[in-house]
């Protein structure tokens, strides 16, 4: 068995962080057609249960999601606290930043990590609807050059903040 099973899926998500969410989503939509784009800011109360470094945090970014094609695009704005993105800009700007795999078992894909060797720095969980949706990063960036997240998704999303462009623009 490899020991990482759950890289035999594919990347499902590409996310970039940003630092300026609104402008670089109209740039996207703008030069390359891509959108709708949807808004959420992940920290407290839509994402209840996070933790860096296996301790409880509290942090903030702003995210907006769309597809480039089958591949689900997540732009990240840094807004608080002590995160991956903050460490990412420090250490080399803005740029790709993690790539996203997909889980069916959180805490088997996290114990499979942790066996091959790879930490879980970042996580964050109760986002969907129904208090599901778990994501979790880990620390691969020695070993391939950028990091992995983790994802479970939610059965459901809740509403976003906005879309970019709106229904009626997109007509």
């Amino acid at each position: 068995m490899l020991p990482l099973p759950f890289l035999q899926n594919g990347v499902a998500q590409i996310a970039f962080v940003v630092k300026d969410l609104d402008r670089t989503v109209e740039n996207y939509h703008r030069l390359f057609g891509i959108g709708p784009w949807h808004f959420y800011t992940y920290g407290k109360p839509l994402v209840p249960r996070m933790t860096r470094h296996g301790k409880p945090a509290e942090y903030t970014m702003r995210v907006a999601l769309s597809y480039f094609g089958p591949m689900r695009v997540e732009l990240i704005e840094q807004v608080a606290g002590d995160t991956v993105y903050q460490e990412f800009i420090d250490r080399q700007g803005y740029g790709v930043q993690h790539l996203g795999v997909l889980v069916d078992d959180m805490d088997a894909a996290i114990a499979q990590a942790a066996a091959a060797g790879f930490a879980m720095v970042q996580d964050g969980a109760g986002f969907g609807p129904d208090d599901d949706g778990h994501y979790a990063y880990l620390d691969t960036v020695d070993a391939i050059g950028t990091m992995i997240e983790l994802i479970q998704r939610p059965k459901g999303r809740k509403q976003p903040e906005k879309i970019y462009p709106t229904p009626e623009e997109q007509q």
